[in-house]
């Protein structure tokens, strides 16, 4: 029987997340909140740690250098704040925790690449988020087709205006005998 915490957890937990290891280049989406408008932010770097892979609060740390000051960031693969991880580049380095980089600068800080399989960027999404997606649609089509048909009567209601205006008009401009 699944304890408590587990069951918990799992209701948290994104329903696949991308293979991340030490050593990758990474491209981190996250959402950011500005006032009451919201936008996704990249942050490209390399993994210098990852940790309790496989929890619900499993990390990775990615460095980067920014104007020549280095700037290390750790982001929660389950966080609802993380839209996306793409790997970009893999390197073959030997330590889970790779703190070493922090003291290297230009061609010293560069890792051997090695190959790996492009397709780890693609994550099956969980049936239960790509349905709500869809009814989501669903609802918006509706509504959309619904403000098309109003736009549609009050654009034919003005227009029967307009034609008995001119009738009017005409009535008026008519010579009377």
């Amino acid at each position: 029987m699944e304890s408590v915490i587990k069951q918990i957890e799992s209701r948290y937990k994104k329903h696949a997340v991308v293979d991340v290891r030490p050593g990758d280049t990474v491209r981190v989406h996250q959402k950011i909140r500005e006032g009451n408008k919201e936008r996704v932010q990249i942050f490209e770097g390399l993994v210098i740690r990852v940790g309790r892979k496989g929890s619900l609060t499993s990390t990775i740390a990615v460095r980067r250098i920014a104007s020549g000051i280095g700037v290390e960031k750790t982001y929660l693969l389950h966080s609802p704040l993380v839209v996306k991880v793409e790997v970009t580049k893999r390197s073959k380095v030997r330590r889970n925790y790779l703190s070493y980089m922090r003291a290297r600068t230009g061609k010293a800080a560069r890792l051997a690449s090695v190959d790996f399989d492009k397709n780890v960027n693609e994550v099956p999404e969980d049936p239960a988020v790509l349905e709500a997606e869809r009814l989501a649609k669903e609802e918006a089509a509706k509504e959309h087709a619904a403000a098309e048909a109003a736009k549609a009567a009050e654009d034919a209601e003005a227009e029967a205006k307009v034609e008995a205006a001119k009738a009017a008009h005409a009535e008026a401009e008519a010579p009377k005998e």
